[in-house]
């Protein structure tokens, strides 16, 4: 990395670079030497023509500039044992209404509704709930003090467990002793990133759902936190040149149309183009692709924009705020000083 920022500073930059889209990139993208998607399109309309819009948008650099042409990346998504579902009559938790129907029916016939350790893992929770409450712009920016929006998210923890959604010893179990209990039937849905899905036993009963939204919810439908941090770039230095720009856009092209990212993606995570199932994928492997394809918005995580001692207080603050014991909005603002301070 460092390498290739002074080849860039010295002006020895390559043609075409698969690079870093997130802050990871900031280095390079201050020697200002990489050419704008839209400069691109001007000129060739088709590029980055099968790449997902959702993926196109998530590879935007940090500065709000799109540069680069995602390939692959991962998702997060809500796992459902549909088998406990059917069971019971039940729809998939695709809006609140339903969320909160599958809850209270699992609870009162002994399955656990959400397979999760509040003390060990709760990031993704946080993530989903905050980006329900708050919508894709204000996730994205962290705020200055505890902003209604934000900490309304956290509070649904507490809204969660007072109805019983959580194992009772969620607060000692740990993550892998969480999973167990979703692997095992004993609780009805988890949610997880793209990497866990390979791990699941049930192939064939098990499936994936859009977190819904939760009530004075900001987030459109279809939200989804993932990951995409690098993607292709061209530079100025093979733009401004008549003999290698054709040549630098075809050459991307080719490894970003959907025949190629197929290959990349090989059924693992998310594909940033549009992608046909690949042979002898699962059941649950076309229900993830099918997820993670059909988001509307994919936005990375809170802790790529915190420092880790203010995203490792956060976490360890969970289990009080649903519990009761301290509000969402003090937790909150005990994060943001202490990220004011780094």
């Amino acid at each position: 990395k460092s390498k290739i920022a002074a080849d860039f500073a010295v002006g020895n930059e390559p043609d075409v670079i698969q690079y870093f889209t997130d802050a990871n990139a900031s280095d390079v993208l201050a020697a200002d030497k990489f050419v704008t998607i839209d400069e691109i399109k001007a000129e060739y309309p088709d590029y980055g023509g099968d790449t997902l819009p959702a993926a196109l948008e998530a590879a935007t650099n940090p500065d709000g500039v799109q540069r680069a042409v995602p390939t692959t990346g991962y998702w997060e998504g809500l796992y459902c044992n549909k088998d406990l579902f059917d069971h019971f009559g039940l729809e998939l938790p695709t809006d609140w209404e339903k969320f909160v129907t599958a809850i209270v029916t699992f609870r009162a016939n002994n399955i656990i509704p959400i397979a999760v350790s509040l003390n060990n893992v709760p990031h993704y929770w946080i993530e989903f709930l905050i980006l329900s409450s708050a919508g894709k712009d204000s996730y994205e920016t962290v705020p200055v003090s505890a902003q209604e929006d934000w900490y309304k998210g956290l509070h649904v923890f507490k809204i969660l467990r007072d109805m019983g959604a959580f194992p009772t010893d969620t607060d000692t179990i740990d993550n892998d002793y969480a999973g167990e209990l979703f692997k095992n039937k004993q609780a009805a849905m988890q949610l997880d990133g793209s990497w866990y899905l390979g791990g699941i036993p049930d192939q064939d009963n098990t499936v994936l759902c859009s977190f819904p939204v939760i009530p004075g919810g900001k987030a459109e439908a279809g939200f989804m936190v993932g990951g995409i941090s690098s993607g292709f770039y061209i530079t100025k230095k093979a733009w401004k040149d008549p003999d290698k720009r054709d040549a630098a856009v075809k050459f991307i092209m080719a490894h970003t149309n959907s025949k190629a990212v197929t290959s990349y993606w090989g059924g693992n995570g998310q594909a940033a183009a549009k992608v046909e199932p690949i042979d002898n994928m699962s059941p649950l492997g076309i229900s993830g692709l099918n997820y993670s394809s059909g988001a509307t918005s994919i936005s990375s995580p809170i802790d790529s924009r915190i420092s880790q001692e203010a995203y490792n207080t956060l976490t360890a603050g969970i289990v009080d705020i649903s519990a009761g014991a301290r509000t969402s909005e003090d937790l909150l603002n005990e994060v943001l000083d202490i990220d004011k301070g780094h």
